[in-house]
């Protein structure tokens, strides 16, 4: 229990930043280098490379050296576990909505609309 505490810990850090999601939004897609990634982020590339450790060390993507060029990939199993923690939780928003019909019956209650 407590590896998967620590798992799921190091997996909501990593989402926690905005250009972390970005990065795993941008893997969907496919593999990329580490350069095409770091585009447009206003950040050095050290300080983009540490974001990819985090991501990195949740297990969220795997990085590979081809050459001179670090390629990135989405891990998508790790988020598996971020998966099985929020299912608990689903039943919270599966219940409909209430309508407004429904909703201005239980205020107002049916006898107030005729009068």
């Amino acid at each position: 229990m407590a590896k998967q505490n620590q798992t799921l810990d190091l997996v909501f850090q990593a989402l926690s930043d905005p250009i972390r999601r970005d990065v795993l939004d941008r893997l969907q897609s496919g593999p990329a280098s580490l350069g095409d990634l770091a585009d447009g982020h206003g950040i050095s590339l050290p300080s983009f490379s540490r974001h990819i450790g985090v991501l990195e060390d949740a297990g969220l993507i795997a990085t590979e050296k081809k050459g001179r060029v670090r390629m990135c990939r989405l891990v998508p199993k790790r988020l598996q576990v971020l998966d099985d923690y929020l299912a608990g939780y689903r039943g919270m928003f599966a219940a409909k909505p209430v309508g407004y019909g429904k909703l201005a019956k239980s205020l107002y209650g049916a006898d107030k609309r005729s009068s």
